[in-house]
């Protein structure tokens, strides 16, 4: 059993702050990876989850990109940290949380994708100028993000 499943036992259903790192994943047609979630169902979402004790936010990023989708990811690059009101959540069980995310890039990766069948549906690369259909609210501002910095480190 996880850290955030011991301290549920404790705590129940309240308000809780946990951390969290995500990684956009790009292909060498700048393409980013994108996760189809079954929770919620069949919305788009940036691999990544929840820190565990003692995981530094690196850790946690390579920990969840390779448990969900099977690759090992190289140098990562600070996108930003995200977090406040709008950072709040309740899962479909009813556990309420705010949520502080440390978001990165990379463009290093290896292996092949392998899609965790509890988590997700299936991963798929999109071109992050023309996502479509839909993304997790707060994905949606980290890849908006990631568009300007990639495009201020181009000039």
């Amino acid at each position: 059993m996880g850290y955030i499943e011991d301290l549920r036992k404790i705590v129940g259903h309240r308000p809780l702050i946990l951390v969290g790192a995500v990684v956009i994943i790009t292909n060498p047609n700048g393409n980013i990876l994108l996760q189809q979630r079954k929770f919620p169902h069949g919305v788009w979402g940036i691999p990544g989850g929840l820190m565990e004790l003692g995981e530094s936010t690196e850790e946690v990023a390579r920990r969840e990109v390779m448990e969900e989708t099977g690759l090992t990811i190289g140098k990562l690059h600070l996108i930003g940290v995200y977090s406040g009101k709008n950072h709040f959540m309740i899962a479909e069980n009813g556990d309420q949380f705010y949520v502080v995310t440390i978001a990165y890039y990379t463009d290093e990766y290896e292996g092949e994708i392998e899609v965790d069948q509890s988590e997700s549906i299936r991963f798929e690369f999109f071109n992050p100028q023309e996502l479509h259909g839909k993304v997790v609210g707060s994905h949606r501002e980290i890849i908006i993000d990631y568009i300007k910095k990639r495009g201020e480190s181009h000039k």
